[in-house]
């Protein structure tokens, strides 16, 4: 895929994905931009091909790899913050230049779209917005543990062949330290550009296979290769410490009005009260699509499972039923300080498991 390199107002050097609208039948008017996950890792192989699908579908979809991600230019590592994820994705559509357009943020991409509809400014740029299995949105939320989805394939999957930068001691030593907070992510003990070129996704290994279904735990498909694979592990734990440092962003989040809709999985390696968190301080979800039977990565080329997500994803988008049944909301334990009306809110339930 031909790698495009835009320059935004906020001073980061994006790459930049297009896959214009492939059905010569269906062309709808409004963009869709993708926000993958990571933070700060290059968008995978399976990504770009569900990219495609809604292509197929008539949709204009735009991809970038956020700062310092993928074939994105690097930042100083102090200009790695969440807010700086929230900006960037302003600029961008103000670059685009086709006015408000519909934004699916998976993973850290949802939690920046999550806190992008927190802030007024950036979310006038936003037609329609998708969460899909967000992480902690804020300190307070950050701080919240207990609950996953049905159990994921971590620790029962094969382990990933291929050199791993973690076998080697002074990247163990740093990453490690790094992951605890003993140790600063703009050490000098692994140049940033240096760790993101040793990282490679055997070191992933686990994370991955998080991301599916214990029962999938032998069949976890290939999310990257050696040519598209980037991820930056001091950025990446930069910009998630800069959540788990920020107030609560449930006051803003309430005065959001831009239609969404929140999307869960059964085997979500996620805390629950994450994602309910989100559920229950933005009263703009429109529709809660669970879907069984799959991982944190929905669309992950198994079975019919990309065609399950493109089915309800796209439902949302033309304000269409979802296409399943349909029951009034159930939120599992919200946090205790949160608020909520289920309102006009549908719980949608794939029926296929």
């Amino acid at each position: 895929m031909a790698t495009q390199h835009w320059s935004l107002a906020t001073g980061s050097r994006v790459a930049v994905y297009h896959y214009p609208p492939a059905n010569a039948g269906i062309r709808h008017p409004v963009p869709l931009v993708y926000l993958n996950g990571g933070p700060v890792r290059g968008i995978s192989v399976l990504d770009h091909r569900f990219l495609q699908l809604l292509a197929r579908q008539g949709y204009d979809v735009y991809a970038y790899e956020q700062a310092g991600g993928g074939r994105s230019d690097l930042l100083p590592m102090g200009q790695y913050t969440i807010s700086r994820s929230v900006r960037d994705l302003g600029a961008f559509v103000d670059r685009l230049g086709k006015g408000r357009v519909d934004v699916l943020g998976f993973s850290s991409g949802a939690v920046v779209l999550t806190r992008v509809l927190a802030d007024p400014r950036v979310a006038a740029h936003v037609h329609r917005a998708i969460i899909a299995e967000p992480g902690p949105m804020d300190g307070p939320t950050a701080r919240i543990t207990g609950h996953e989805g049905r159990p994921s394939a971590r620790g029962i999957a094969p382990a990933m062949t291929g050199p791993r930068s973690t076998q080697v001691p002074r990247y163990a030593v740093a990453f490690g330290l790094m992951k605890l907070g003993l140790l600063s992510p703009d050490s000098g003990l692994v140049g940033q550009a240096e760790g993101d070129n040793a990282f490679t996704a055997a070191d992933l290994g686990s994370d991955t296979a998080s991301g599916y279904c214990a029962r999938d735990a032998r069949r976890i498909p290939i999310e990257d290769t050696a040519r598209n694979f980037s991820f930056s592990p001091a950025a990446s734990l930069r910009v998630q410490q800069t959540v788990m440092d920020s107030p609560s962003i449930a006051p803003q989040l309430r005065r959001s009005r831009t239609p969404a809709m929140l999307m869960i999985a059964e085997c979500s390696s996620q805390v629950r009260q994450w994602e309910t968190a989100v559920l229950a301080d933005d009263p703009a979800i429109r529709r809660t699509q669970y879907m069984p039977g799959v991982g944190h990565h929905m669309w992950n080329g198994l079975d019919n499972n990309e065609q399950r997500a493109l089915a309800a994803i796209t439902a949302f988008l033309q304000d269409r039923p979802a296409p399943c049944r349909t029951t009034r909301p159930v939120v599992t334990s919200p946090p205790s300080s949160a608020t909520t009306s289920d309102e006009g809110l549908q719980v949608a339930i794939d029926s296929q498991p």
